[in-house]
């Protein structure tokens, strides 16, 4: 039978042997690598049907796969305004007053991406944005995901008037006399308002998610582990897929909050496998504890304002009993997990699920960004991944810890953040990611940032540069690592006769382009399951 697919002058870089293959040309069919050679014998292999590509020397590696992402949600996120360029208030008030003056009467506003830094030593909360929002309903996330602004429009209309208990680490920030600031920490906190404010369908969400994914697979994106199944997502894939408009593939790991009793627990793990060819649930996600940047992180010792002093789960304990039981399905657990404290649970609930049940489940910890040295011996022999985002350390904190997220913490903790070579070092699978929206999601930049460590723009020297990874390692950690932590490295991550045609092809050899010109080198090509999903013009 003829291939598909067949790629000709090409130079095959395979992380796993860590340099150039000794062929010229790859042949793909049924979705998969058959025949790795010469131009001749590949040539050979085509008929009438097959897309064939000459290269001209450019670089083939298996296909960039992005260990955290939000597809779905982040296209709705990012649907309203963007204020992730503003670097002050000036400026944030600026384009807040912009996008209400487009507004209709009585509607909403969103925005997205404000970094605290922006607030300088003001306190974060909608006063500090003056009048722009003035009897507008608004809400504008912070750049973490895990905190909302609410304008005083929006929390009348909500009812929100005071503070409030919830089932898990979320609060109504308030102030000495009880009057909610407008900041919003953590789920249950910011549902309260999102609950009466305007959502997209599923099909209006479509749009912007096939615009997303379709700029995913320029990027050289082949497939992402998508850490949410919230709100349309799942029926969003579906639809794509259907359309025959999914270039990624997905592995969606669906939400578990502290609430979740028995029978919930129960139904995610029935929903292990569903989906189509290109998407599927495998795993779930769990959260530990917020964010540093917001006083929600669960820190071994309190910050600088006596705050990110408790977990998520108000029961830390049965936390364990979750992951135990999963464990015991054979249920893979992503678990967000950013302070030492919160850090050093997840691995102590894990190891004791292993010691209830040794099978090979494999287990990961998200983001990770400040550990000290007796965590990092332990995932390792704990057979758990880390799972990193460097953009997150180059973009949101900077070198001198004059940044929120380093003078919450102080300088020790911050000295050690974002420890991706010291777990490397300690024999941890590394798995690279974006965590997109939070961090673009580009795996060249992602790549980049984690040899580096600096901002895109190279505007600041770099953070931590003891914990840069080399070019061979930041390859294999958005490659080789997010196969293995997937249970797929026997399909995935190598270029070898038998695993997927999910491949992305460079203009250049990524491990000799230097480290600040990395996130700028051309994607050429981006192939899954052997059919293009992004060609360059000229190709």
């Amino acid at each position: 039978m003829p291939a598909d697919l067949v790629l000709l002058s090409a130079r095959l870089l395979d992380p796993g042997t860590g340099g150039l293959l000794p062929h010229t040309a790859l042949a793909a069919g049924n979705g998969v690598i058959t025949h790795l050679g010469d131009d001749r014998t590949a040539r050979a292999l085509a008929g009438p049907g097959s897309t064939v590509v000459d290269l001209r020397g450019a670089v083939v590696t298996p296909g960039f796969t992005d260990g955290h992402l939000h597809p779905v949600s982040g296209a709705e996120r990012t649907m309203g305004v963007d204020l992730s360029g503003c670097r002050d208030l000036t400026a944030v008030r600026a384009a807040l007053a912009a996008a209400v003056t487009g507004l209709r009467p009585g509607a909403w506003l969103r925005g997205w991406g404000l970094d605290p830094n922006a607030f300088g030593g003001e306190p974060v909360g909608a006063a500090a944005l003056g009048p722009v929002l003035d009897g507008v309903p608004a809400l504008v996330d912070l750049f973490d995901g895990h905190s909302l602004l609410a304008s005083a429009r929006a929390l009348e209309l909500a009812g929100v008037d005071g503070p409030r208990e919830f089932a898990q680490g979320s609060e109504i920030v308030c102030d000495a006399d009880g009057r909610p600031t407008g900041l919003l920490l953590e789920d249950a906190a910011c549902e309260l308002v999102e609950a009466v404010a305007p959502r997209p369908t599923a099909a209006v969400v479509r749009a912007p998610t096939a615009e997303v994914l379709r700029g995913m697979a320029a990027s050289g994106l082949t497939g992402g582990h998508a850490m949410d199944a919230n709100g349309p997502s799942l029926s969003v894939y579906a639809a794509l897929e259907a359309e025959d408009a999914l270039p990624l593939r997905l592995r969606v790991a669906p939400w578990c909050r502290p609430e979740a009793d028995d029978d919930a627990v129960a139904g995610l793990v029935r929903a292990q496998g569903t989906g189509g060819t290109l998407w599927r649930v495998d795993g779930v996600k769990l959260f530990m504890d917020g964010t540093i940047d917001n006083g929600t992180a669960w820190l071994e010792t309190p910050d600088c304002h006596g705050e990110s002093d408790h977990a998520f789960w108000p029961d830390p304990q049965r936390y364990t009993q979750v992951v135990a039981a999963l464990h015991r399905a054979g249920v893979p657990t992503a678990t967000h997990a950013i302070g030492d404290a919160a850090v050093r649970h997840v691995l102590d609930s894990v190891e004791k699920a292993l010691a209830g049940d040794p099978a090979p489940v494999r287990h990961r910890v998200e983001h990770i960004e400040t550990v000290p040295d007796d965590t990092v011996r332990r995932f390792a022999r704990l057979g758990v991944a880390a799972s990193m985002q460097p953009t997150h350390c180059c973009e949101f904190t900077r070198a001198d810890h004059t940044d929120n997220w380093s003078r919450r913490l102080g300088e020790e903790r911050a000295g050690r953040a974002f420890r991706c070579r010291d777990l490397w070092a300690a024999g941890a699978r590394v798995v690279l990611g974006s965590d997109w929206p939070i961090a673009p999601y580009p795996p060249l930049q992602v790549m980049a940032g984690a040899r580096h460590r600096r901002p895109a723009d190279l505007s600041l020297p770099p953070h931590g540069p003891g914990q840069a990874l080399t070019p061979l390692q930041a390859l294999q950690g958005i490659t080789l690592n997010a196969a293995w932590v997937a249970g797929e490295e026997h399909l995935a991550g190598r270029l070898a006769a038998g695993h997927r045609a999910d491949l992305t092809v460079l203009a250049g050899n990524p491990l000799e382009v230097p480290d600040d010109e990395l996130a700028g080198l051309p994607v050429v090509l981006t192939v899954v399951a052997g059919r293009p999903t992004h060609r360059a013009a000229g190709l």
